[in-house]
């Protein structure tokens, strides 16, 4: 698991870049304090859990954040530090996947017919709440 902190404030995790080859077992990916959650499952047959539905809480955030997880293909990411300044470029290939926290952040899809499932906070109160674009970017 890459982990990418600001350079701006050392402490603050901005990015994460997970692996296919490194799931193992569970892994949880995303720190506990992190509004968005994921974790990587490798199960055999047979496993199941224990049936369960999640109690309704009160929960918010400041920021929307987002993970990318491609399916098809391979995605160049281009992070930022919170400054805006270029930090990381790492490639995603299938069954890899990215979070970010904070920070900001753009794609480049580098093979023709790539899929990806882009998860995100929600709700989604359209693109004037959402997000604001990155000057020279």
């Amino acid at each position: 698991m890459e982990k990418i902190y600001s350079k701006i404030q050392p402490d603050t995790l901005l990015h994460i870049v997970y692996r296919l080859s490194e799931i193992k077992g569970r892994t949880n990916i995303a720190p506990e304090n992190e509004f968005l959650q994921l974790a990587s499952l490798s199960m055999n047959k047979g496993q199941t859990f224990k049936a369960h539905k999640h109690i309704t809480l009160e929960k918010t955030t400041d920021i929307a954040q987002e993970s990318w997880l491609v399916i098809k293909g391979s995605v160049k990411c281009i992070f930022y530090d919170l400054d805006d300044s270029l930090i990381a470029e790492p490639i995603l290939y299938p069954g890899d996947c990215s979070m970010t926290f904070r920070g900001g952040h753009n794609y480049l899809i580098m093979e023709d017919d790539t899929i990806v499932y882009e998860y995100k906070t929600g709700p989604y109160m359209g693109i004037e709440m959402d997000k604001v674009f990155l000057e020279n970017q």
